[in-house]
């Protein structure tokens, strides 16, 4: 409960207190890490995309943005295969609005798939990690969203590569499994997912990849939001001297 509520307080006075180096304050930095792998039809991989791309022209994704401390988060679209496949799509986007947020949806849309192949997660979570230092945003968490419907085949170490992105940039891994192979939904929970309350939801097609997003995306938004102004009262002269420690490192 503590950490939630410092969280919180913490990004509500971030825009009274950061320093030169920071960029735009937001309440949520929010990387979606998205499986193009060749297990995955063109069928299947437009219903993924159109996912992505409905989630942020959803009034209650919307709302849920908007009602942050900030109003806004920024968001990065990724595709991702094997081990040496990886593509930032759409870069770190400021969405603040109805306006952007469609604008972001029309943006992923005008995105065509960037690979096909193995299945290389460590290396897509290493990848991920690496771009949260040098955006130009800063906020109270940084959060990597990895969508899969199949395990590692590539011989990655995906435990270690998410433990190290958490050492790093990244406070929290979820994750969200498609389909139904073999000990999917373990490996995700037990090498994927991640640091501050870290979650996993399954979706058992792509037909309902969509809907689950939706569901995923609104709690991940809601957990930046701000606690009652007396509970934030309370943490005030303990963040005044913590404040920093999320901050980008130089």
């Amino acid at each position: 409960m503590f950490k939630k509520l410092y969280q919180a307080a913490l990004c509500c006075i971030a825009l009274s207190t950061f320093n030169a180096n920071s960029g735009t304050i937001v309440d949520l930095e929010l990387q979606l890490l998205t499986d193009v792998s060749g297990s995955i039809n063109n069928s299947e991989y437009d219903l993924q995309r159109n996912g992505y791309i409905a989630a942020f022209r959803n009034a209650d994704v919307i709302n849920s943005i908007l009602a942050g401390a900030n109003g806004s988060i920024a968001v990065q679209y990724i595709e991702w295969a094997g081990f040496s496949s990886q593509n930032t799509q759409v870069d770190w986007f400021l969405i603040n609005s109805a306006a952007s947020a469609n604008l972001f949806a029309d943006a992923i849309a005008a995105t065509s798939r960037a690979f096909n192949g193995s299945t290389g997660v460590a290396a897509a979570i290493s990848y991920g990690a690496a771009l949260f230092a040098t955006n130009d945003y800063d906020s109270a968490r940084q959060v990597m969203d990895v969508s899969g419907d199949g395990t590692e085949n590539q011989g990655g170490n995906v435990a270690l590569a998410r433990d190290n992105a958490l050492a790093g940039e990244v406070d929290t891994i979820n994750g969200i499994t498609i389909g139904n192979a073999g000990g999917l939904q373990a490996f995700y929970q037990d090498n994927v997912i991640g640091g501050d309350d870290a979650f996993h939801l399954h979706a058992t097609s792509f037909e309902e990849f969509g809907a689950g997003i939706i569901t995923k995306l609104k709690r991940e938004i809601t957990a930046t939001q701000v606690p009652e102004p007396s509970s934030i009262a309370l943490l005030g002269l303990a963040i005044v001297g913590l404040f920093g420690a999320k901050r980008k490192r130089a």
